[in-house]
């Protein structure tokens, strides 16, 4: 299994997972976030992505004061820089959003562990589906997808998974 936390992975990747690479490693986006257990989540890591995925950044902060202003002084000149709060599976929750060359970054904190985020949690899950189910199956999410169909409830409608998509994935055990 890919070690997600080490983002080398990419450079030997598909061509967006060579420039996402490139994108954090040139302007130290992972580097900047270094004291939050910054991740590199979402669906690029595992080759989903399709044209406006970005790049999804698990934090994990314990203080929330210092972790917004760590986003502010650090990202507020990039461009179409945005910062809101709001409560995510009951956590509070942290969002900074803003433009990098041709990537869209989203840091996503909360004070919980990365490795205990749905975020985080999903990426490992997901990873196993794919690598279990192949080619195919990665290509009918990605058809999802571009349909408009969001990552979690893509997997669960094609696994059959019933209620919330976010939490059946989360409970989906692989044989």
């Amino acid at each position: 299994m890919t070690d997600f936390k080490d983002i080398n992975y990419l450079k030997s990747g598909t061509e967006r997972q060579q420039k996402a690479f490139e994108v954090l490693n040139e302007n130290l986006i992972l580097q900047k976030l270094s004291d939050f257990d910054a991740t590199l989540i979402g669906t690029i890591p595992i080759n989903i992505d399709i044209a406006s995925s970005d790049l999804d950044i698990a934090c994990y902060w314990n203080d929330k004061k210092h972790f917004i202003e760590i986003l502010k002084n650090t990202f507020s000149k990039e461009n179409d820089f945005k910062l809101y709060e709001r409560d995510i599976n009951s956590s509070q929750s942290v969002v900074a959003t803003f433009f990098v060359n041709d990537f869209e970054i989203e840091i996503f904190g909360q004070n919980l562990p990365v490795s205990e985020q749905f975020g985080y949690r999903h990426l490992l899950i997901e990873a196993k589906i794919l690598n279990k189910y192949g080619e195919n199956f990665r290509r009918k999410i990605i058809e999802l997808k571009e349909s408009g169909v969001k990552t979690e409830p893509a997997f669960a409608q094609l696994l059959e998974l019933k209620g919330n998509p976010y939490q059946a994935l989360l409970n989906f055990k692989i044989i």
